[in-house]
């Protein structure tokens, strides 16, 4: 089955792009900005280099240029433009339209030559954060509008997951700082969503401790021979679509009774499952971290 999307919706332009479905028809009948294919009951579809250049007029308008004039521009002049802004400064917000225009198209080439541009001017770290992470964030919502399909999102994330993988390859082999605490990265069982932890495995191996990663899907229960193995260990973990948000608490209390009461072990998590949770009112020995970010600068 072929999954390349050819054909959008005025919604689905929406969804991708961040303009109003009624500012996209404006711009249709006042400006001519793009041509529409019809159906027999007249319902717009539009396809691939629509959306293309649609998501260039928004960047060149995110950047000061009105409608107006982006409409005299001849098509050919419209991604020159774009371009040039790109590297003047503007380069992360042009690299999350390619990525998703990367994304739609199953287009790994336009991936690679995205991210090996980024890396001319950033490091991997700022890539991370200031792209990727916004790219993530936006892709969720493409997934819960039903704007892409579960093949799209993998694509992509796959190919995210690649470069954080070469990286910690490239760190791994440092030598360790002298400290008896022991990391261990896992997702709670049934959890898949292992991105963000495997970018929290690069930083603090970058940090020089000792990093154990687990990966997805791995029962509380099993986290015993760890504990067996070794005396001060700093779980942690990522919440992202499990457990079930009735269950957060009780999880928490097993955790703890099964694996941190009467030790010095404790459990780090973050996610969208814990943004909910009262610091206040979980186990002692377990944090809270509403970002990546803001947990390492705590390293």
């Amino acid at each position: 089955m072929n999954n390349i999307r050819t054909e959008f919706s005025i919604k689905d332009l929406e969804n991708l792009t961040g303009i109003k479905a009624h500012t996209i028809r404006i711009w249709e009948k006042r400006y001519n900005l793009l041509e529409p294919m019809r159906s027999d009951t007249n319902i717009r579809s539009y396809n691939v280099e629509s959306l293309q250049k649609l998501l260039n007029v928004t960047f060149l308008n995110n950047n000061g240029y009105k409608i107006s004039k982006i409409s005299n521009l001849k098509e050919n002049e419209i991604p020159v433009l774009v371009r040039e802004i790109a590297s003047r400064g503007n380069q992360k917000h042009h690299a999350i339209n390619a990525f998703k225009l990367s994304m739609m198209n199953f287009d790994q080439t336009l991936f690679y030559n995205t991210y090996s541009n980024l890396l001319e001017n950033n490091s991997f770290r700022d890539i991370f954060y200031e792209v990727f992470l916004g790219l993530l964030e936006e892709i969720g919502i493409l997934w819960q509008t039903d704007t892409i399909s579960p093949a799209h999102e993998h694509f992509i994330t796959t190919l995210i997951k690649q470069k954080i993988l070469v990286n910690i390859e490239k760190v791994q082999n440092l030598e360790p700082m002298k400290s008896k605490q022991t990391y261990v990265l896992f997702l709670p069982d049934h959890e898949i969503h292992d991105i963000g932890l495997l970018f929290l495995n690069y930083e603090i191996v970058c940090k020089g401790y000792h990093c154990i990663f687990l990966g997805q899907s791995v029962p509380i229960n099993c986290l015993q021979d760890l504990i067996d193995k070794y005396q001060d260990i700093n779980f942690m973990s990522y919440f992202t679509v499990k457990p079930e948000i009735n269950e957060v608490h009780d999880y928490l209390n097993e955790f703890y009774d099964t694996l941190l009461k009467g030790t010095k072990n404790k459990l780090t998590i973050l996610g969208q499952r814990t943004r909910q949770l009262d610091k206040n009112n979980v186990p002692d020995n377990i944090e809270i971290y509403p970002s990546i970010d803001s947990l390492v600068k705590d390293f």
